[in-house]
């Protein structure tokens, strides 16, 4: 099968806070040291529900990837780029378009959701409907293998499954497929392409799954095999045809568990954020002016930490023997509301010294990011083309 790739995007909203440091980028820079990681600017999904705003989103485009370099995503180990830079994702999503059932985008969880929530904005348009299918192509063009997502998105991972499955099953069959296949079983040499019709016959007339494992394995070992002949034996196994789009796995990530100043879910239209690249006077204001537990109007006055929301801020940020501390002392008034907050501070300027440190080169020379992006975007073609090449050969559309 393909080989293991991490695929992730994000809408170009600006400036990031450290909700989205905790629950998206800080999981970015652990996995791009264990398998390839494309990251995108989604700047088309951008439009689909800021149409009519479209002034903000080059500004937001270098503001957000220069808050991704200073979470430490790394350009040498990353592929970080544009996605309307790669023109073959609008390319893509048309050509799914064709085959994609209506109902499967109508019945997305998020769609009507979203309408209700940006109930403002005329969200009764074809892009709006058709970004799940967008997203998909997004996914299915680097033929990623898993895709980071919160439980909210595994819905849009299952969709892109479907949507690769009705894809290879419509289109996989190439002409003369079953001869082809025939063929390519004899270039895994007489001993090895006899244990694979036995694996073959084994999960197709029984359901041996175990067979059908063993004859994925035989296939991923076998060198002789040209990326054609292989991905045709893939389906051969299977009794489909030519995996020409691969299936991805939602891969689990926690939630952020930062919230708001206020205690609801940080979100700059909530204005109670704390920005990744916060000014350490502005950002020690925010804490010291954050609302506490109500209970104590007076110093004097005992506290419950589960009330307050600075305590979900010791949740992520202080060690075990801090947060005693202050659940000692707000429940007996030995300390005061200011002193509670004083090790968040810290804390929180301590993590993003080395955000500041590493955005600076950016700032002082903004060639730099530009630099990043365009490696990045010649990089992401590079594969996005491999993929298009192979699904309008199986469509049909490679004559000249």
């Amino acid at each position: 099968m393909y080989a293991e790739r991490v695929l992730s995007g994000m809408r170009p909203t600006g400036r990031l806070h450290i909700g989205h440091y905790h629950g998206a980028l800080k999981n970015w820079v652990r996995l791009q040291n264990e398998m390839p990681c494309l990251f995108f600017v989604a700047d088309w999904h951008a439009l689909t529900t800021a149409y009519d705003g479209v002034e903000i989103i080059e500004q937001s485009v270098w503001e957000m990837v220069i808050d991704w370099l200073a979470a430490g995503v790394d350009p040498n180990q990353s592929t970080i780029f544009i996605q309307s830079r790669v023109p073959e994702h609008a390319e893509l999503h048309l050509l799914l378009s064709m085959m994609c059932p209506l109902g499967w985008l109508e019945r997305v969880p998020t769609y009507k959701d979203q309408q209700e929530k940006l109930s403002e904005k005329d969200l009764a348009t074809y892009g709006f409907l058709g970004y799940p299918l967008l997203q998909s192509a997004d996914i299915l063009l680097y033929r990623a293998s898993h895709v980071p997502v919160g439980e909210d998105q595994v819905p849009h991972i299952e969709l892109t499954r479907e949507i690769a499955r009705r894809f290879n099953h419509l289109y996989g069959r190439e002409p003369g497929f079953e001869d082809k296949a025939k063929e390519a079983v004899k270039k895994l040499g007489g001993k090895r392409g006899k244990l694979y019709e036995q694996l073959r016959t084994r999960f197709q007339q029984e359901g041996d799954k175990e067979a059908l494992e063993q004859g994925k394995a035989l296939l991923d070992e076998s060198q002789s095999l040209s990326m054609g002949d292989r991905e045709r034996l893939f389906g051969y196994l299977e009794g489909s045809g030519k995996v020409i789009l691969a299936e991805p796995e939602a891969k689990l990530t926690e939630a952020s568990r930062v919230v708001g100043l206020d205690g609801q879910k940080m979100s700059k239209s909530y204005n109670n954020t704390i920005f990744m690249r916060e000014d350490p006077e502005v950002l020690t204001k925010k804490i010291r002016t954050m609302p506490t537990d109500p209970a104590r109007v007076r110093r004097t006055d005992a506290g419950d930490p589960a009330r307050c929301p600075v305590w979900q801020f010791h949740v992520v940020y202080s060690d075990d023997a801090t947060r005693e501390w202050v659940d000692k002392g707000c429940r007996t008034a030995g300390i005061g509301c200011l002193e509670c907050k004083q090790p968040i501070i810290d804390a929180v300027i301590k993590e993003q010294e080395p955000f500041h440190e590493r955005a600076q080169q950016y700032l002082d020379d903004p060639a730099l990011v530009r630099s990043v992006l365009a490696d990045g975007c010649e990089r992401a073609r590079k594969l996005a083309q491999e993929t298009m090449r192979d699904v309008r050969d199986a469509m049909g559309l490679s004559y000249s």
